[in-house]
Protein backbone atom coordinates (compact mmCIF):
# COMPACT_ATOMS: atom_id res chain seq x y z
CA UNK A 1 0.00 0.00 0.00
CA UNK A 2 3.08 2.38 0.34
CA UNK A 3 4.35 1.11 -2.73
CA UNK A 4 1.29 2.07 -4.33
CA UNK A 5 0.97 5.85 -2.76
CA UNK A 6 4.68 6.75 -3.13
CA UNK A 7 3.64 5.50 -6.94
CA UNK A 8 0.54 7.59 -7.07
CA UNK A 9 2.53 10.92 -5.00
CA UNK A 10 5.25 10.54 -7.88
CA UNK A 11 2.86 11.00 -10.54
CA UNK A 12 0.44 13.78 -9.14
CA UNK A 13 3.97 15.54 -9.12
CA UNK A 14 4.70 14.93 -12.96
CA UNK A 15 0.89 15.91 -13.57
CA UNK A 16 1.51 19.01 -11.68
CA UNK A 17 4.83 19.87 -13.49
CA UNK A 18 3.46 18.77 -16.81
CA UNK A 19 0.26 21.11 -16.61
CA UNK A 20 2.53 23.79 -15.28
CA UNK A 21 4.06 23.82 -18.75
CA UNK A 22 0.77 23.47 -20.38
CA UNK A 23 0.02 26.82 -18.52
CA UNK A 24 3.16 28.43 -19.83
CA UNK A 25 2.39 27.58 -23.27
CA UNK A 26 -1.40 28.56 -23.83
CA UNK A 27 0.05 31.97 -21.83
CA UNK A 28 2.37 32.55 -24.46
CA UNK A 29 0.66 31.47 -27.46
CA UNK A 30 -2.13 34.41 -25.75
CA UNK A 31 0.26 37.23 -25.47
CA UNK A 32 1.74 35.89 -29.05
CA UNK A 33 5.02 38.54 -29.31
CA UNK A 34 4.69 40.39 -26.11
CA UNK A 35 3.57 38.03 -23.04
CA UNK A 36 6.59 35.80 -23.10
CA UNK A 37 8.67 38.92 -23.57
CA UNK A 38 10.46 41.60 -21.91
CA UNK A 39 8.78 44.90 -22.35
CA UNK A 40 10.47 48.01 -22.64
CA UNK A 41 9.16 51.00 -20.73
CA UNK A 42 7.97 53.91 -22.55
CA UNK A 43 10.71 56.78 -23.38
CA UNK A 44 9.85 60.39 -23.56
CA UNK A 45 12.39 63.09 -24.44
CA UNK A 46 12.24 66.48 -24.77
CA UNK A 47 12.14 68.48 -27.88
CA UNK A 48 13.27 71.98 -28.29
CA UNK A 49 12.35 73.82 -31.64
CA UNK A 50 13.99 76.81 -33.07
CA UNK A 51 11.52 79.50 -35.17
CA UNK A 52 11.89 82.75 -36.89
CA UNK A 53 9.42 84.59 -35.48
CA UNK A 54 7.72 87.58 -37.90
CA UNK A 55 5.09 85.24 -38.91
CA UNK A 56 3.47 84.28 -35.35
CA UNK A 57 5.76 82.56 -33.54
CA UNK A 58 7.67 83.75 -30.29
CA UNK A 59 10.58 81.89 -29.44
CA UNK A 60 11.67 78.57 -28.46
CA UNK A 61 9.27 75.67 -27.98
CA UNK A 62 9.11 72.39 -26.30
CA UNK A 63 7.89 69.32 -27.02
CA UNK A 64 7.49 65.86 -25.06
CA UNK A 65 8.31 63.24 -27.59
CA UNK A 66 7.17 59.77 -27.55
CA UNK A 67 9.98 57.40 -28.49
CA UNK A 68 7.43 54.64 -29.04
CA UNK A 69 4.72 56.32 -30.90
CA UNK A 70 6.78 59.03 -32.31
CA UNK A 71 3.83 61.88 -31.36
CA UNK A 72 4.57 65.30 -29.75
CA UNK A 73 2.78 66.89 -27.10
CA UNK A 74 3.06 69.24 -24.54
CA UNK A 75 3.46 72.22 -26.47
CA UNK A 76 5.19 75.20 -24.45
CA UNK A 77 6.93 78.25 -25.07
CA UNK A 78 10.21 77.63 -23.41
CA UNK A 79 12.08 81.31 -23.71
CA UNK A 80 10.57 84.09 -25.95
CA UNK A 81 13.07 86.12 -28.11
CA UNK A 82 13.38 86.62 -31.32
CA UNK A 83 14.60 84.45 -34.19
CA UNK A 84 16.37 81.52 -32.60
CA UNK A 85 16.93 80.20 -35.51
CA UNK A 86 19.51 77.74 -35.01
CA UNK A 87 19.50 75.73 -31.24
CA UNK A 88 22.64 74.24 -29.31
CA UNK A 89 22.01 71.75 -26.63
CA UNK A 90 25.62 71.81 -24.17
CA UNK A 91 27.55 68.14 -24.01
CA UNK A 92 26.75 67.63 -20.39
CA UNK A 93 22.90 68.07 -21.04
CA UNK A 94 22.40 71.03 -18.87
CA UNK A 95 22.48 74.24 -20.81
CA UNK A 96 20.78 75.54 -24.21
CA UNK A 97 22.45 78.05 -26.40
CA UNK A 98 20.30 79.90 -29.15
CA UNK A 99 21.55 82.61 -31.91
CA UNK A 100 19.10 85.49 -32.47
CA UNK A 101 19.45 85.92 -36.04
CA UNK A 102 19.08 89.88 -36.94
CA UNK A 103 21.36 92.57 -37.60
CA UNK A 104 19.91 94.43 -34.87
CA UNK A 105 21.12 93.37 -31.74
CA UNK A 106 23.17 96.48 -30.15
CA UNK A 107 23.96 98.43 -33.70
CA UNK A 108 24.41 96.10 -36.62
CA UNK A 109 25.35 92.80 -34.91
CA UNK A 110 23.62 89.64 -34.39
CA UNK A 111 23.22 87.99 -30.77
CA UNK A 112 23.59 84.38 -28.82
CA UNK A 113 21.53 83.79 -25.85
CA UNK A 114 22.62 81.19 -22.98
CA UNK A 115 19.92 79.52 -21.12
CA UNK A 116 19.85 76.67 -18.43
CA UNK A 117 17.52 73.77 -18.95
CA UNK A 118 15.01 73.27 -16.13
CA UNK A 119 11.95 70.31 -17.38
CA UNK A 120 10.82 71.56 -20.48
CA UNK A 121 11.64 75.22 -19.51
CA UNK A 122 14.84 77.32 -20.23
CA UNK A 123 15.62 79.84 -18.22
CA UNK A 124 17.83 82.91 -19.10
CA UNK A 125 20.96 83.05 -17.85
CA UNK A 126 23.03 86.07 -20.12
CA UNK A 127 23.30 87.15 -23.82
CA UNK A 128 26.29 88.92 -26.07
CA UNK A 129 26.80 90.27 -29.46
CA UNK A 130 28.24 87.62 -32.15
CA UNK A 131 29.41 91.24 -33.82
CA UNK A 132 28.51 89.92 -36.97
CA UNK A 133 25.24 90.59 -38.64
CA UNK A 134 22.71 87.40 -39.21
CA UNK A 135 24.37 84.17 -36.82
CA UNK A 136 22.79 81.28 -38.09
CA UNK A 137 24.66 78.49 -36.51
CA UNK A 138 26.29 77.63 -33.28
CA UNK A 139 28.93 74.61 -32.60
CA UNK A 140 30.36 73.71 -29.25
CA UNK A 141 33.60 71.90 -28.25
CA UNK A 142 33.11 68.26 -26.46
CA UNK A 143 34.60 70.02 -23.54
CA UNK A 144 31.80 72.69 -22.84
CA UNK A 145 34.77 75.43 -23.17
CA UNK A 146 33.90 76.81 -25.83
CA UNK A 147 31.18 78.28 -28.28
CA UNK A 148 31.45 79.44 -31.99
CA UNK A 149 28.50 81.37 -33.91
CA UNK A 150 28.61 81.88 -37.41
CA UNK A 151 27.48 84.94 -38.96
CA UNK A 152 26.07 84.31 -42.37
CA UNK A 153 25.94 88.17 -43.14
CA UNK A 154 29.07 89.17 -41.09
CA UNK A 155 30.98 86.66 -43.02
CA UNK A 156 32.40 85.66 -39.80
CA UNK A 157 32.55 83.90 -36.59
CA UNK A 158 32.64 84.61 -32.79
CA UNK A 159 34.22 82.42 -30.84
CA UNK A 160 33.27 82.64 -27.30
CA UNK A 161 34.86 80.74 -23.94
CA UNK A 162 32.04 79.21 -21.75
CA UNK A 163 32.27 79.99 -17.49
CA UNK A 164 31.45 77.22 -14.95
CA UNK A 165 27.63 78.13 -15.07
CA UNK A 166 27.47 77.79 -18.43
CA UNK A 167 27.30 81.66 -19.24
CA UNK A 168 28.69 82.75 -22.21
CA UNK A 169 32.21 85.21 -21.31
CA UNK A 170 32.66 88.60 -22.63
CA UNK A 171 34.74 89.49 -25.72
CA UNK A 172 34.53 86.58 -27.93
CA UNK A 173 37.51 85.94 -30.42
CA UNK A 174 36.27 87.06 -33.73
CA UNK A 175 37.28 85.59 -37.01
CA UNK A 176 36.90 87.62 -39.93
CA UNK A 177 36.61 85.80 -43.43
CA UNK A 178 35.91 88.91 -45.51
CA UNK A 179 38.90 89.53 -45.54
CA UNK A 180 39.87 86.10 -46.89
CA UNK A 181 39.11 86.76 -50.50
CA UNK A 182 38.75 89.84 -52.65
CA UNK A 183 36.31 88.22 -55.47
CA UNK A 184 33.64 86.76 -53.25
CA UNK A 185 31.36 87.43 -50.33
CA UNK A 186 32.08 85.52 -47.22
CA UNK A 187 28.64 83.62 -46.01
CA UNK A 188 30.04 81.67 -42.66
CA UNK A 189 27.48 79.33 -42.06
CA UNK A 190 28.14 76.15 -39.82
CA UNK A 191 30.83 75.47 -37.51
CA UNK A 192 32.12 72.25 -35.40
CA UNK A 193 34.55 71.62 -32.85
CA UNK A 194 36.35 67.96 -33.17
CA UNK A 195 40.03 66.60 -32.20
CA UNK A 196 41.38 68.46 -34.10
CA UNK A 197 40.26 72.15 -33.95
CA UNK A 198 37.47 74.07 -35.42
CA UNK A 199 36.03 73.19 -39.29
CA UNK A 200 33.57 76.46 -40.76
CA UNK A 201 31.79 75.74 -43.48
CA UNK A 202 31.39 79.08 -45.61
CA UNK A 203 29.08 79.35 -47.98
CA UNK A 204 30.26 82.36 -50.10
CA UNK A 205 33.78 81.46 -50.20
CA UNK A 206 33.22 77.91 -51.54
CA UNK A 207 35.28 76.32 -48.92
CA UNK A 208 35.49 74.99 -45.54
CA UNK A 209 37.96 76.52 -43.19
CA UNK A 210 39.96 74.94 -40.65
CA UNK A 211 41.73 76.24 -37.08
CA UNK A 212 44.01 75.12 -34.40
CA UNK A 213 43.75 75.68 -30.80
CA UNK A 214 47.18 77.69 -30.38
CA UNK A 215 47.20 78.98 -26.81
CA UNK A 216 43.92 80.58 -25.79
CA UNK A 217 43.12 81.43 -29.46
CA UNK A 218 42.29 79.74 -32.72
CA UNK A 219 44.39 79.94 -35.64
CA UNK A 220 44.31 78.65 -38.93
CA UNK A 221 45.37 75.33 -39.57
CA UNK A 222 47.97 73.48 -41.75
CA UNK A 223 45.56 72.58 -43.98
CA UNK A 224 43.82 76.40 -43.99
CA UNK A 225 40.95 75.36 -46.32
CA UNK A 226 39.28 72.82 -48.07
CA UNK A 227 38.21 74.03 -51.10
CA UNK A 228 34.99 73.15 -52.93
CA UNK A 229 34.14 73.86 -57.04
CA UNK A 230 32.78 77.46 -57.67
CA UNK A 231 28.99 77.81 -56.28
CA UNK A 232 29.10 75.07 -54.51
CA UNK A 233 27.96 76.59 -51.34
CA UNK A 234 29.29 74.48 -48.22
CA UNK A 235 26.15 74.71 -45.57
CA UNK A 236 26.43 72.14 -43.40
CA UNK A 237 28.76 69.03 -42.52
CA UNK A 238 29.06 65.99 -40.33
CA UNK A 239 31.58 63.78 -39.68
CA UNK A 240 31.89 59.56 -39.98
CA UNK A 241 33.76 57.22 -38.27
CA UNK A 242 35.63 59.42 -35.88
CA UNK A 243 36.67 62.12 -38.24
CA UNK A 244 37.71 59.48 -41.14
CA UNK A 245 35.14 61.57 -43.41
CA UNK A 246 33.49 64.27 -43.98
CA UNK A 247 30.19 64.84 -45.26
CA UNK A 248 29.50 68.07 -46.55
CA UNK A 249 25.97 69.12 -48.22
CA UNK A 250 26.00 72.05 -50.63
CA UNK A 251 23.57 74.66 -50.95
CA UNK A 252 23.82 76.17 -53.98
CA UNK A 253 24.82 73.49 -56.69
CA UNK A 254 22.55 70.62 -54.28
CA UNK A 255 25.26 68.20 -53.86
CA UNK A 256 27.23 66.03 -51.27
CA UNK A 257 31.00 66.17 -51.22
CA UNK A 258 32.84 63.46 -49.01
CA UNK A 259 36.22 63.91 -48.11
CA UNK A 260 38.84 61.40 -46.43
CA UNK A 261 41.36 62.39 -43.95
CA UNK A 262 44.54 60.75 -44.01
CA UNK A 263 47.07 59.51 -41.44
CA UNK A 264 48.38 63.45 -40.74
CA UNK A 265 44.67 65.03 -40.61
CA UNK A 266 44.68 66.22 -44.06
CA UNK A 267 41.33 66.13 -46.27
CA UNK A 268 41.07 65.08 -49.89
CA UNK A 269 38.20 64.94 -52.35
CA UNK A 270 36.74 61.07 -52.46
CA UNK A 271 33.50 61.94 -54.48
CA UNK A 272 30.87 63.98 -55.46
CA UNK A 273 27.05 63.25 -55.32
CA UNK A 274 24.03 64.87 -56.54
CA UNK A 275 21.27 65.39 -53.91
CA UNK A 276 18.46 65.92 -56.70
CA UNK A 277 16.19 63.95 -58.79
CA UNK A 278 17.57 63.40 -62.27
CA UNK A 279 14.08 64.85 -63.91
CA UNK A 280 14.13 67.88 -61.26
CA UNK A 281 14.83 70.75 -63.16
CA UNK A 282 13.29 74.01 -60.81
CA UNK A 283 15.37 75.57 -58.11
CA UNK A 284 16.48 73.85 -55.09
CA UNK A 285 19.05 74.57 -52.05
CA UNK A 286 20.11 72.17 -49.77
CA UNK A 287 20.02 72.84 -45.82
CA UNK A 288 20.63 70.17 -43.30
CA UNK A 289 22.56 67.08 -43.21
CA UNK A 290 23.00 63.86 -40.45
CA UNK A 291 23.81 60.39 -40.43
CA UNK A 292 22.29 57.91 -38.10
CA UNK A 293 24.38 56.83 -35.15
CA UNK A 294 25.40 53.61 -36.40
CA UNK A 295 26.80 55.54 -39.17
CA UNK A 296 25.35 53.34 -41.68
CA UNK A 297 22.86 55.89 -43.52
CA UNK A 298 23.48 59.47 -44.39
CA UNK A 299 20.24 62.57 -44.93
CA UNK A 300 20.33 65.60 -46.61
CA UNK A 301 17.30 68.03 -47.15
CA UNK A 302 16.27 69.93 -50.25
CA UNK A 303 14.88 72.81 -50.30
CA UNK A 304 12.89 73.53 -53.32
CA UNK A 305 12.24 69.59 -54.35
CA UNK A 306 11.28 69.61 -50.81
CA UNK A 307 12.73 65.89 -50.06
CA UNK A 308 15.13 64.17 -47.78
CA UNK A 309 17.92 62.76 -49.64
CA UNK A 310 18.74 59.43 -48.08
CA UNK A 311 22.54 57.33 -49.05
CA UNK A 312 23.88 54.64 -47.89
CA UNK A 313 27.10 54.89 -46.49
CA UNK A 314 30.10 52.32 -47.61
CA UNK A 315 31.39 50.97 -44.04
CA UNK A 316 35.21 50.77 -45.84
CA UNK A 317 35.33 53.75 -48.34
CA UNK A 318 33.19 56.35 -46.74
CA UNK A 319 31.57 56.76 -50.47
CA UNK A 320 27.74 56.85 -50.49
CA UNK A 321 25.10 55.07 -52.66
CA UNK A 322 21.42 56.58 -53.17
CA UNK A 323 18.37 54.83 -51.38
CA UNK A 324 15.77 57.43 -52.49
CA UNK A 325 14.43 60.44 -51.89
CA UNK A 326 11.10 61.06 -49.31
CA UNK A 327 8.99 64.22 -49.54
CA UNK A 328 8.96 66.36 -46.46
CA UNK A 329 5.24 66.92 -46.66
CA UNK A 330 5.70 70.28 -46.95
CA UNK A 331 7.72 72.98 -48.02
CA UNK A 332 11.10 74.16 -47.85
CA UNK A 333 12.68 71.82 -44.66
CA UNK A 334 15.59 74.08 -43.36
CA UNK A 335 16.36 71.27 -40.56
CA UNK A 336 15.72 67.84 -39.33
CA UNK A 337 17.20 65.58 -36.92
CA UNK A 338 17.10 62.20 -36.06
CA UNK A 339 15.23 61.10 -32.61
CA UNK A 340 17.80 59.85 -30.06
CA UNK A 341 16.22 56.44 -30.35
CA UNK A 342 17.33 56.42 -34.09
CA UNK A 343 13.77 54.92 -34.96
CA UNK A 344 12.37 58.37 -36.05
CA UNK A 345 13.25 61.27 -38.51
CA UNK A 346 11.67 64.72 -37.82
CA UNK A 347 11.71 67.35 -40.60
CA UNK A 348 10.88 71.53 -40.18
CA UNK A 349 9.26 72.87 -42.76
CA UNK A 350 9.88 76.69 -42.68
CA UNK A 351 7.55 77.90 -45.06
CA UNK A 352 4.73 75.40 -44.48
CA UNK A 353 4.66 75.80 -40.70
CA UNK A 354 4.93 72.22 -40.12
CA UNK A 355 7.16 69.16 -38.42
CA UNK A 356 6.36 66.00 -39.87
CA UNK A 357 7.45 63.03 -38.18
CA UNK A 358 8.94 60.09 -40.14
CA UNK A 359 9.35 56.26 -38.96
CA UNK A 360 12.72 55.37 -40.04
CA UNK A 361 13.89 51.69 -41.22
CA UNK A 362 16.93 51.32 -39.56
CA UNK A 363 17.79 48.46 -41.65
CA UNK A 364 16.77 49.93 -45.16
CA UNK A 365 17.50 53.16 -44.05
CA UNK A 366 13.62 54.32 -45.82
CA UNK A 367 11.56 56.84 -44.26
CA UNK A 368 7.50 56.15 -43.97
CA UNK A 369 5.55 59.33 -42.97
CA UNK A 370 3.44 58.94 -39.37
CA UNK A 371 2.41 62.76 -38.01
CA UNK A 372 2.32 66.53 -38.87
CA UNK A 373 2.22 69.26 -36.04
CA UNK A 374 1.56 72.78 -37.26
CA UNK A 375 3.88 75.35 -35.94
CA UNK A 376 4.68 79.29 -37.75
CA UNK A 377 8.54 78.64 -39.16
CA UNK A 378 9.72 76.12 -37.67
CA UNK A 379 13.51 75.88 -38.42
CA UNK A 380 15.75 74.09 -35.79
CA UNK A 381 14.97 70.77 -33.45
CA UNK A 382 17.14 69.80 -31.07
CA UNK A 383 16.43 66.72 -28.63
CA UNK A 384 17.56 66.64 -25.45
CA UNK A 385 18.97 63.21 -24.69
CA UNK A 386 19.65 62.29 -20.83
Amino acid sequence: MLFLDSKLNLAQVHYSDQMKKYVLLILCALFLGNGCKKTEPLKNYTLFVGTYTENGSEGIYSYTFNATTGELSNKTLAAPMGNPSFLKISPDKKYLYAVEETDKYEGSSGGVAAFSIEGTSLVAINSDATLGAHPCHIGISEDGHYLAASSYSGGSVSIFKLGNKGELISAPQFINHKVLDTTKTSHAHAAKFTQDGLFVADLGLDAVKRYTLNGDQFAPSKQASLDLPLKAGPRHFTFGQGGKFLYVINELNSTLTVFQRDAEGTYSELEIQSTLGADFEEDSYCADIHLSKDGKFLYGSNRGENTIAIFKVDQDSGKVSLVGRESVKGDWPRNFAIDPSGKFLLVANQKSNNIIVFKRDVVEGTLSFLHELELPSPVCLEFLEL
